[in-house]
């Protein structure tokens, strides 16, 4: 089979020689290392930004600012006991970790980072004499990769809690499983509605797509605009519920579970847990970055368009960092039924709703019918269906409150 059936990369488009094997290995070194250190700065990131949220100072002695007090945490985790219950299940005990961290670096993976997206260079960059692109791989299924990889992270959470042995952490795995059914829809439909309008699984044609000239010819051709903001908000939504982070942090509730399903993991094993959490939350902000804000791709004023393209990479993977720091210092945790709730009866209806909505105004203009015309109806078909599941919730809940009073 020819490798360019397996990825879009130039680098694997003719022979693979000892030079373009050499190139795999260093960008999969540069990734992993990129990622970790990137996981070691966001879990300073967090303690200071929401220090400085809360009128405290975080960490403030291991180096400069504090910022060796995540190395200085993993140096203490690594030499701690490591403790294993008697009744555990001992070998799915010791895999479900790496079924955590794993998923995170093959999710980045398929993250363009950089590369050249001026004058229709496409993101390409020439490394000893070779064109390739600045990601470890180009699956043509990309979208679909990133979904399942996504959704196999949950699994390290849910086999950890069962196989502890204890009741605390069985519950925490099982709020695990039950989320990702509610979220894992609604995020997976709104990628859809980014595939829809660039015509691309691949996470790098999706990003060249956004690279173009936008609407009106000032504007970004990201999809953000695309997609009219809709898909962005439920799946920054669905992804934060996914990553289990606040205010969807009814995994690891530490008023009901203890710690969640960690609670009988220690040392490096939980250094695990610890640095998957924290490098989820790289790893999707890069997601979010690649289908909705154009990924890499920005202008290049002076000098290489590479290196621009890693400046403008990096500042909007902080912005939704930054996000992220901001949800957990504002916003209180959900109850149960308020999670399931907005999933399945808010999120999953509207994603599905807005993407139909797309594929009627595509086709419309596909089919060069005309486009008020049919976006009119379109949107009023759109807003009836609002209005009918937003009666039958309205009468669902005053039947649950009548239940109650009688």
């Amino acid at each position: 089979m020819s490798p360019v059936i397996l990825t879009g990369d130039p680098l694997l488009a003719g022979n693979v020689d000892l030079a373009v094997v050499l190139i795999v290995l260093l960008k999969v070194v540069v990734v992993f290392a990129l990622l970790l250190v990137a996981t070691m700065l966001m879990v300073w990131f967090e303690r200071k930004v929401h220090g400085d949220m809360t009128n405290r100072i975080g960490p403030s002695r291991a180096g400069p600012f504090g910022i060796l007090q995540t190395l200085a945490d993993g140096i203490k985790l690594f030499f701690k006991e490591d403790i294993r219950p008697e009744r555990a299940e001992r070998t799915v005990y010791v895999l479900a970790p790496f079924l955590s961290f794993v998923p995170a670096f093959l999710l980045f993976a398929i993250v363009p980072i950089g590369g050249n997206w001026a004058n229709g260079e496409g993101g390409k960059v020439t490394i000893f004499g070779h064109d390739t692109y600045l990601q470890l791989a180009d699956p043509p299924i990309g979208i679909l990769f990133a979904l399942a990889i996504s959704s196999i992270a949950v699994y390290g959470v849910m086999l950890a809690g069962w196989s502890s042995g204890s009741k605390y952490p069985l519950l925490g795995s099982v709020r695990a499983s039950a989320q990702m059914v509610s979220y894992e829809a609604a995020m997976g439909l709104s990628a859809m509605a980014v595939v829809l309008v660039t015509g691309s699984l691949s996470t790098h044609d999706i990003v060249a797509y956004q690279a173009g000239e936008g609407p009106l010819g000032w504007l970004p051709n990201w999809g953000i605009l695309l997609t009219g903001f809709v898909p962005f908000v439920i799946f920054v939504i669905a992804g934060t519920a996914e990553l289990n982070r606040p205010p969807f942090d009814l995994v690891e509730a530490e008023q009901e579970l203890v710690a969640g399903f960690n609670t009988e993991y220690s040392s490096i094993r939980f250094a695990l847990f610890f640095l998957a959490e924290f490098m989820n939350v790289v790893t999707m902000s890069a997601i979010f970055v690649t289908l909705f804000l154009g990924g890499p791709a920005g202008p290049a004023p002076i000098g290489p368009a590479w290196v621009w393209s890693l400046v403008w990479f990096f500042l909007k993977v902080l912005l939704f960092l930054f996000m992220f720091v901001w949800f957990r210092g504002t916003l209180p945790r959900f109850r149960y039924d308020q999670l399931m709730n907005l999933g399945w009866k808010v999120l999953i209806p509207l994603s599905l709703g807005w993407l139909l909505l797309l594929g009627t105004v595509k086709l419309a203009i596909d089919q060069d019918w005309n486009p008020a015309l049919v976006g009119a109806i379109a949107i009023g078909v759109f807003l009836m269906a609002a209005g009918l599941l937003r009666a039958a919730n309205r009468t669902a809940r005053e039947r649950r409150q009548l239940e109650e009073v009688f």
